[in-house]
């Protein structure tokens, strides 16, 4: 069965043979035919499971996340009868609920969210009242091979041994950052990963390649400060890692996001 590896938000997923995957925007997108993932599509074998990734910075508790979460889909499409259950999954734990479209759509949708450290996952399960008993049982198999990835394999890394997202390529610190004055001490690294997929990724790989986490500012937060920021330490070694914007799209979380690492000794360290 094909697998759906995701090494930023680290995560993966297996489905059928004769089904396939598109990404879309920030959706991962999951269906039987590459058809049934183009808008308004209403013909044979219509049915999507489609899967979206949310940074979760300071852990907030799943249930206000979910409210909002099932209020905007109840709200869109004019739902009645949402209740919801625990649900849990692969190390991971949230809630799920099917929602009560009216008639006249004749769609069954169900969704769920789980929470797994900083990141939140959103599932969407939605095909015709008619296919039930046959789309049911293959969104559940595909949903149950949810598998969190504990260290990602085969990565780069820079000179210092700081793991390098997959794509990421070496660039002028200059070019990201105009007035560094001791070039020497910085790296910089450009990619098209999303500022939020970027965070989950040193979140989980920098300690997995013995860097400590010592301050975490994120990525939107309420300050001023317009990127994120890791303070990182491996024995005597400092890293101040900065993902910033990239380009002139509206700024937020899914905004292209590119590396500027600062190396120094700690306080006290011999040179």
């Amino acid at each position: 069965m094909p697998k759906f590896q995701d090494h930023l938000w680290g995560y993966e997923l297996t489905y059928p043979d004769n089904w396939v995957h598109q990404t879309i925007q920030d959706t991962e997108a999951f269906a039987e035919h590459a058809e049934a993932l183009t808008p308004d599509y209403e013909g044979a074998l219509a049915g999507q499971i489609l899967l979206r990734l949310e940074l979760n910075p300071f852990r907030q508790a799943i249930e206000p996340i979910w409210s909002q979460h099932i209020a905007r889909y109840a709200g869109l499409m004019g739902a009645k009868n949402v209740g919801s259950a625990p649900w849990h999954m692969a190390e991971a734990s949230g809630l799920e609920a099917e929602i009560v479209l009216p008639k006249k759509e004749n769609q069954r949708f169900w969704t769920g969210i789980l929470q797994r450290q900083f990141i939140i996952l959103k599932f969407a399960v939605v095909h015709p009242l008619e296919a039930r008993k046959y789309f049911e049982p293959l969104a559940t198999q595909i949903i149950s091979s949810l598998r969190f990835i504990q260290q990602a394999t085969d990565l780069a890394v820079t000179p210092d041994i700081l793991p390098l997202p997959p794509g990421y390529a070496p660039a002028d610190p200059q070019s990201l950052i105009s007035d560094i004055q001791d070039s020497v001490n910085w790296r910089a690294y450009t990619g098209a990963a999303s500022m939020a997929a970027l965070q989950a990724f040193y979140l989980r790989e920098a300690p997995n390649h013995g860097w400590a986490v010592l301050t975490y500012d994120p990525f939107p937060a309420k300050t001023e400060l317009g990127f994120a920021r890791l303070e990182l330490r491996q024995g005597v070694r400092t890293a101040m890692l900065g993902i910033l914007p990239m380009g002139d799209a509206p700024l937020n979380s899914n905004s292209p996001g590119s590396l500027a690492v600062k190396f120094s000794l700690s306080p006290g360290a011999n040179n």
